[in-house]
């Protein structure tokens, strides 16, 4: 499915009505450069999940943030600035993918082989000064029935 939005407001709508159709166990990783929107959608995802719009903060210099207080546990990683593998399984990532919140990923390229066998695959790509295009590809069966 592609969406597009014409503004981070959009955006971040887009991600409250993705919210909606996620259960524990969901993965969503995010692809997109720099300044694509891959945080805005996150807080909307965040907003969705019942999270206060204060509470939201960008895990860039922490690698993670845990949003225990959401409908359902969200954990935000954000691994721009990771550049090997190893630093990667040394979060203790798989904790987070394979346990009883939603895990959202971005700049999920960096995985690269820890790619979950099944999640969302969110591309985000700028069209525009202020307009993205939006593409929400489920990746395994888990995601079959899902629409947005």
């Amino acid at each position: 499915m592609v969406l597009i939005s014409n503004s981070p407001r959009e955006t971040m709508s887009i991600g409250k009505r993705i919210a909606k159709k996620l259960r524990k166990g969901d993965i969503l990783c995010l692809f997109g450069e720099f300044g694509s929107g891959k945080t805005i959608l996150t807080k909307g995802i965040a907003l969705g999940l019942s999270l206060k719009k204060e509470e939201i903060i960008s895990p860039s210099f922490v690698l993670l943030r845990q949003y225990s207080k959401a409908k359902i546990p969200l954990y935000h990683f954000d691994l721009y600035r990771l550049k090997k593998m190893q630093e990667i399984i040394s979060l203790g990532y798989e904790e987070y993918f394979y346990n009883q919140g939603i895990t959202v990923v971005e700049w999920a390229g960096r995985l690269k082989s820890l790619l979950p066998k099944e999640y969302l695959s969110i591309n985000l790509e700028i069209i525009g000064p202020k307009k993205r295009k939006i593409e929400i590809i489920p990746l395994g069966s888990h995601y079959e029935d899902i629409s947005y």
